[in-house]
């Protein structure tokens, strides 16, 4: 990805689904006009989902996935299928393409219609490979529209048929509330200072921010405010050198408890991780999940998960930090670890769910684990809110946004 790239995750996230050789790869190279997607006419020549990101006006950029056919079959077949369903975690819009050979019966398609319709997806159904505008082509879309109730656009990738009809149709049903709105913009205003504590240690990439820090920055700009960055060493400094108090000081969330010991008591405190908290996921869940810590027993199990997969760390936050420091305030010593789109199916042998900040994952799939994570009863919070609590810092770390957790 170009720095100047929109990230991944902030993407909308469009799929196509279908059947083995139903056109899925043609439309997605139709759409970027270019061969982003292996074609031939052996059935399943996808195997693993391929990604395409681009920019459809209105929208703003989207993520185009191209998926392996959901009749797949064979042991391979059945893998690739399981793929195929994961995806529905993190996908804002599906296209579901049938072909006109398979109208006759509709089983499949009714099923993973049912599977949309269970994750509030909006979805399109195409009826590819419409090569002429015929009496049997408009029968075809009837059948369709009366079978799987929903829109039916009728296109041929390979003529270029209705090109703009689908771009149109994917307009008009795309969720506009696929990301949160709000970043950082309502914790100060326009012409205000915003300290950013920004630690350049081992777990900080050679050369460059990370992720976070980056969208919190362009954020800040954005919004008229101007953003200070520095190291955790030079803040009392910075601090000293100011005339004018900042409205907000943002850290690493490793860093609350230096922070908290430098700044005067009326100078709100936040961190990445906690901003994101809100952006990415559900708010109050996540406090309510940073609350339960202080009940927690030393028998009890702890569930870490992060969004992005990397080889561990001295000083890990995720897989050191944090149970080091549950382990010496509760005597809790179980944890498990789980990377990237890895998530237990069974979230039952868990007293906590400590998530990243999910920079890497798209809003639907952080809300996908959340919902997960209430249909079996589990508390869940993330890193920034988990670390504030522990050390007894959750209200100061949550008051710039108006909340306060004390009961």
């Amino acid at each position: 990805m170009a720095l100047t790239d929109t990230p991944q995750a902030n993407r909308l996230h469009i799929a196509f689904y279908g059947r083995m050789n139903v056109g899925k790869s043609s439309l997605i190279n139709l759409l970027t006009d270019q061969p982003t997607a292996l074609v031939s006419n052996t059935a399943g020549t996808t195997t693993d989902p391929v990604i395409k990101s681009m920019e459809i006006f209105p929208l703003g950029p989207v993520a185009l996935i191209d998926t392996a056919g959901f009749d797949d079959t064979g042991e391979l077949g059945n893998l690739r299928v399981t793929k195929t369903k994961e995806l529905l975690k993190k996908t804002d819009l599906a296209i579901l393409v049938v072909s006109p050979e398979n109208i006759d019966n509709l089983a499949i398609e009714k099923e993973w219609i049912k599977r949309f319709n269970t994750l509030k997806i909006p979805y399109l159904l195409v009826l590819n490979k419409c090569y002429h505008s015929t009496d049997s082509e408009d029968r075809a879309i009837e059948f369709l529209t009366r079978n799987l109730g929903n829109v039916v656009v009728k296109i041929s990738a390979l003529n270029k048929l209705n090109k703009i009809k689908l771009l149109q149709e994917i307009i008009k049903i795309a969720p506009q509330d696929f990301e949160a709105s709000v970043l950082s913009s309502d914790l100060y205003s326009s012409g205000d200072y915003v300290v950013l504590v920004v630690p350049q240690d081992i777990q900080a990439p050679k050369g460059r921010l990370i992720l976070p820090q980056v969208q919190v920055i362009r954020d800040i700009l954005d919004n008229g405010a101007t953003p200070l960055l520095t190291k955790p060493e030079n803040l009392e400094s910075l601090l000293s050198n100011l005339k004018t108090q900042p409205q907000l000081v943002i850290t690493d969330s490793q860093m609350f408890d230096f922070c908290e010991k430098i700044l005067p008591k009326n100078m709100p405190l936040t961190s990445f991780s906690v901003i994101f908290s809100r952006a990415k996921g559900d708010f109050e869940t996540f406090i309510k999940g940073a609350k339960t810590i202080p009940n927690l027993k030393p028998s009890d199990k702890i569930l870490i998960a992060e969004a992005c997969t990397h080889a561990p760390l001295d000083e890990d936050i995720g897989r050191v930090k944090i149970p080091r420091m549950l382990k010496n305030k509760l005597g809790i010593i179980k944890f498990d670890i789980a990377t990237g789109l890895t998530f237990p199916q069974n979230l039952n042998d868990y007293a906590l769910i400590i998530h990243c900040g999910g920079c890497m994952f798209t809003r639907r799939q952080l809300m996908s684990r959340i919902s997960e994570a209430k249909e079996a009863s589990v508390s869940i919070t993330n890193y920034g809110l988990a670390i504030a609590e522990i050390l007894g810092i959750l209200d100061r770390a949550t008051k710039p946004f108006h909340i306060n957790t004390l009961d």
